[in-house]
């Protein structure tokens, strides 16, 4: 449509509201009750202008073709300037006082020139809550916009606050009638980031003074991708907000990473190298440090051979990073020994799609979401590991979205899902066979896609002949009622979506459970098509994805590029300078194995606290114990660190220039917010300099130099570099040319398969690797909490420790009254593999016979219980089928 605004003529969509016309034309109306992200309310009157011979609001009034927009009509101008006067005169003078930059009232009243008020209204002194770690409520500053209330429903999902009250008492409260911090309030700040007022405000923001530089950036916490704006002052973080029209997280965020910052200023953060002197860790110079790590590192190759080192990458580190440290394995020690932590969790993502479909990675971008009717969402908890993916899901099933989880947790999504299949850990493969039974039973199945873009089809319709409801039931504990209504869902709908997580993939048979689930995307053609909605696999940290993209893995180079193949070493060699060893490296379990063995002597660590966060801990730090050197970066002296002979400082995100890759496959730029403290230096700049002292040559000077680079030898990366990100926004990969846009949906022309076909996989039911039995009669299963994140080394130095100061044990009633305990008994948890001391919580979330605790607190020593079975393919550890005993504490 056509509209004029004055004399200006802007061209505008069709559902366009005036004030988006209004906006098109160069000209922000100040409003107060309006938000982007929200359904519109027209209730402050702010932004009333005349228009097509009327006086309107301009955020509900729908723009017309020819309409035309006078914004100096006096009768508008008037109008709504007597209503901001009417909003100041109940607010108290320090209402005014607050910087413009974080006040939309102050704005306001610059725009119509009001310093006070010609009504005399009524003054509140109605107090504060500041219960809350993070939000802060000035209740005096509310307006009763009800934008809070609104992002807290139609963003988040949580529906924790109300308006309470009459009148001009109406004010924000908690919708439980309590103070906010023991309200269901899940810390996103939405509610903070949409005020307009300062009424709901934050720890930084309390102080007046003005920030002094923003940065945007990505998140460095789960694999969502948020793009964040960091608000500096005096090289302090002062605030972290959304950004708003990011196109991940659009505007919203979690507790984490809007909030839990602080860790970056924390009192133990490392500043200076420490090298192991006499058995005690001590300060060193760069120069001591960076000269002992290489010369030990050229004695134990030299003696033992490059075999002998081994290197694990990092997810927290950039793509640059990766890329650096897996080209510094290689060239500089001469070994294919380097892996990530996507071993421990997405790996069987990595083979089974791969296997699958051809590619290592999730077919279509979250935008997708939006246009699903069914969503099949297993073992995945999004709403505390992926809080923005979560909220999206909510908001999806809000608006009308089928939801069928499957997951042996009552999550919040399970609960709110259409149909929740709560099956035995372990049991994923004989769920997806008999929704793949059910499907071809009742026909359901998109004949024509399987017939040319698929094979294999009549072999898996043999397999699962045998997995009819009856046959699961048995297997997995679900009903084969609820097995049939789910399957039904999925198959009757026009545009499902599969969403899964860790629950899938850290099993014994990880990467059967996510060829089984991808067999369904296949059968329904709901993968490689226009208008599909495709397979998203949550990524648990922030560059898993990159990480492994960038070829910090044994048996691959960047772009997934098989060691196997010469003509790929050779071209890899040519631009290096150096030969690439032709034979696959360790894994990471493997790496231990070795250690343990004496055949691995070195073991380079960035950036992860293996003794805590990897399975059957007791045996990493065996390991850890058995090596000549151990060397780790880190941002704190971890478990890891406190067996290491040198350990270096590095920066974190908040701190470092380059990239990362999210769930979905977007290049995103990551920007220094902070300069690093004290002599910390990022992981690119560390390798760097151990790599000039070992007079080797890695060619890339910069994390720039080193995506070029990358992109050089890399065909799915090709068209994707700094400048361009910089330019233009994120990109998804494949992008195979500096003019191509990226392929956010994947597989369109044809799979990336040998014939260019998915391949329907034919894989039984196989037991996990562990069974309980009289000695060890529950399940314990794995994961993560909200507002914690990993090993918890930077969430455990911020507030978020006020929320949840240490770990529990979620055991079900029945089982709790059962062994004797009772909320905040302290038990003894016993597997086959270690010991670990934690309070127990009855929980209804929890099947009879299971219990679930996470990993976060390094005292709740939950990975000394976990096994040593991995998936078979891949070498992934099953986290989420441990045998335990569960028995109250003896009191000395």
């Amino acid at each position: 449509m056509r509209v004029t605004i004055g004399r200006t003529a802007v061209d505008v969509a069709d559902d366009a509201t005036v004030l988006d016309a209004v906006r098109a034309g160069g000209t922000d109306l100040p409003t107060l009750c309006h938000d982007d992200r929200l359904s519109p309310r027209g209730s402050c009157r702010t932004c009333l202008v005349r228009a097509a011979g009327r006086v309107v609001a301009a955020c509900t009034t729908p723009a017309t073709d020819g309409m035309h927009v006078d914004l100096d009509d006096p009768v508008a101008r008037q109008a709504a300037r007597g209503a901001v006067e009417l909003i100041v005169s109940e607010l108290p003078a320090r209402a005014l006082d607050i910087p413009a930059e974080r006040s939309e009232l102050v704005r306001a009243c610059a725009h119509f020139g009001i310093t006070t008020s010609g009504f005399a209204g009524a003054k509140h002194d109605r107090g504060t809550d500041h219960s809350h770690p993070y939000v802060k409520l000035d209740r005096d500053l509310c307006i009763a916009c009800g934008r809070c209330v609104a992002m807290c429903a139609e963003v988040q999902g949580t529906f924790a606050l109300e308006l309470t009250g009459r009148g001009f008492d109406t004010v924000v409260a908690p919708g439980d009638g309590g103070s906010w911090v023991s309200s269901p309030c899940v810390g996103c700040g939405g509610c903070v980031d949409s005020c307009p007022t300062g009424a709901l405000s934050e720890p930084g923001l309390l102080d007046l003074r003005p920030t002094t530089a923003t940065t945007t950036t990505t998140c460095g916490y789960c694999g969502v991708g948020c793009t964040l704006d960091v608000h500096v002052r005096d090289d302090t973080i002062a605030a972290i907000t959304p950004t708003h029209g990011a196109p991940v997280n659009r505007g919203h965020a979690c507790i984490k990473g809007r909030f839990a910052h602080s860790f970056a200023r924390a009192d133990d953060r490392l500043t200076t190298p420490l090298l192991r002197r006499d058995g005690q860790l001590t300060e060193a110079t760069w120069q001591e440090a960076l000269t002992t790590v290489a010369r030990r590192l050229a004695a134990i190759r030299d003696r033992h051979g490059p075999d002998s080192i081994a290197m694990i990458s990092s997810a927290r580190a950039t793509n640059e990073e990766n890329y650096l440290a897996q080209k510094f394995i290689r060239t500089v020690i001469g070994t294919n020994n380097i892996d990530n932590c996507s071993r421990l969790c997405h790996a069987p993502s990595a083979a089974g799609l791969t296997a699958s479909l051809g590619l290592a990675g999730g077919t279509n971008p979250l935008d997708d979401l939006d246009h699903a009717d069914c969503i099949l969402l297993a073992g995945a908890n999004p709403t505390e590991a992926h809080p923005v993916v979560g909220a999206r899901i909510k908001q999806r099933v809000l608006a009308g979205a089928r939801l069928v989880v499957v997951d042996p947790r009552r999550t919040e999504l399970a609960a709110l899902a259409d149909i929740h299949l709560q099956n035995r850990p372990g049991s994923n493969v004989a769920v997806f066979n008999g929704f793949a039974h059910q499907l071809i039973d009742e026909d359901l199945v998109a004949h024509d896609f399987l017939e040319q873009r698929a094979t294999g089809f009549e072999e898996l319709a043999a397999l699962v002949r045998d997995y009819g409801p009856d046959a699961v039931a048995g297997i997995a504990e679900v009903p084969p009622a609820e097995l049939i209504a789910a399957a039904r869902l999925f198959g009757r709908s026009q545009r499902p979506i599969v969403i899964y997580g860790l629950g899938i993939t850290e099993h014994a048979h990880g990467t059967d459970g996510v060829r089984t689930l991808t067999n369904l995307a296949i059968l329904r053609g709901s993968v490689g098509t226009p208008g599909c909605c495709g397979i998203l696999p949550l990524r648990g940290q922030n560059n898993v994805q990159g990480a492994s993209d960038m070829g910090a893995l044994p048996d691959v180079l960047p772009g997934y590029q098989p060691i196997s193949d010469a003509g790929i070493r050779d071209r890899f060699a040519a631009a290096w300078g150096h030969p690439v060893p032709g034979r696959p490296g360790l894994r990471i379990p493997q790496m231990f194995d070795a250690a343990i063995a004496g055949d691995v002597r070195a073991l380079y660590v960035i950036g992860e606290d293996i003794a805590q966060s990897d399975p059957t801990s007791g045996h990493v730090r065996d390991a850890l114990r058995a090596c000549d050197l151990v060397v780790c970066h880190d941002l704190f002296l971890s478990r890891t660190a406190e067996h290491a002979d040198v350990v270096l400082p590095a920066a974190s995100f908040l701190e470092k220039d380059g990239t990362f890759v999210n769930f979905d496959r977007r290049f995103q730029r990551v920007r220094p917010a902070l300069t690093p403290p004290g002599r910390a230096d990022t992981d690119f700049g560390i390798l760097l300099g151990l790599a000039d002292t070992l007079s080797a040559d890695l060619g890339c000077r910069t994390p720039a130099e080193a995506l070029t680079e990358c992109a050089a030898l890399t065909p799915v990366f090709a068209g994707i570099s700094h400048h361009r990100l910089d330019a233009e926004g994120p990109l998804h990969w494949p992008c195979r040319a500096p003019g191509q846009p990226g392929e956010a949906v994947l597989h369109l022309d044809r799979f990336a398969t040998p014939d260019g076909r998915a391949a329907l996989a034919a894989l039984p039911y196989l037991p996990p690797g562990e069974q309980p039995d009289a000695e060890f009669p529950y399940l314990l299963v794995t994961g993560r909490r909200l507002v914690h994140y990993n090993t918890g080394s930077m969430t455990r130095r911020t507030p978020n420790t006020e929320l949840r100061p240490a770990e529990t044990l979620e055991l079900h009633p029945a089982d709790a009254a059962r062994l004797g305990v009772r909320e905040g008994t302290e038990v003894t948890v016993t597997s086959r593999w270690g010991r670990a001391a934690l309070t127990a919580r009855p929980s209804g979330d929890i099947a009879p016979g299971q219990a679930f605790a996470a990993f976060h607190f390094p005292g709740a020593t939950v990975n000394a219980l976990t096994s040593p079975h991995t998936d078979v393919i891949t070498g992934c550890p099953e986290y989420k089928v441990t045998a335990v005993r569960i028995a109250p504490a003896q009191r000395d």
